[in-house]
């Protein structure tokens, strides 16, 4: 499941890395029309369903951004950089 969404994938082992493979492939060709760098991360999506490898990077990659998860240092009000007037 993608954003809620149930995405069909080949049910071969080999069927899915050959879709991973064209994915990163036509991703790296991204400056193309049709093409794009978009593809890049789909193609590792469906290639760590078969390759331990790019499922820990993908795994790696899921707690990182859940540890984020919108959590931003913010300066304080009166600094420069948090968009305020602040002393000048």
């Amino acid at each position: 499941m993608i954003f809620g969404r149930r995405l069909p994938l080949p049910a071969t082992r080999g069927r899915r890395i050959a879709l991973g493979c064209a994915l990163v492939a036509g991703g790296i060709l991204g400056f193309l029309p049709i093409l794009g760098f978009w593809m890049i991360p789909l193609g590792l999506f469906v290639l760590s369903q078969d390759l331990p490898v790019v499922r820990r990077w993908r795994r790696r990659a899921t707690l990182r951004w859940g540890r984020r998860g919108g959590r931003r240092p913010r300066p304080p009000s009166g600094s420069p950089t948090s968009g305020g007037r602040g002393a000048i």
